[in-house]
């Protein structure tokens, strides 16, 4: 089984790569995305959807919970502001 995909048990590469992007921090303006196509071969829009559905996946939860978690905080307050 290829691993980039999930294998119905835990989550798949990707997903975990995903995961390991947000737990860093970067320089400044761009720096993400710059790694976003680099390293992960995403453009940006389709990692950010990536990584929301990820926000609402039990899976990701229990893989990171304090990443997950701080991103939940930040997703509702961003809802709470509009």
């Amino acid at each position: 089984m290829d691993e980039e995909y999930d294998d119905g048990v835990g989550l798949g590469r990707r997903e975990r790569d995903i995961l390991a992007l947000e737990r860093r921090s970067f320089p400044g303006p761009g720096a993400k995305e710059r790694a976003v196509r680099e390293e992960l071969g995403l453009a940006p829009v389709r990692y950010y959807q990536l990584l929301n559905a990820l926000l609402d996946d039990p899976r990701a939860l229990a893989h990171d919970p304090v990443t997950v978690n701080r991103l939940r905080r930040v997703r509702e307050r961003r809802r709470g502001e509009r």
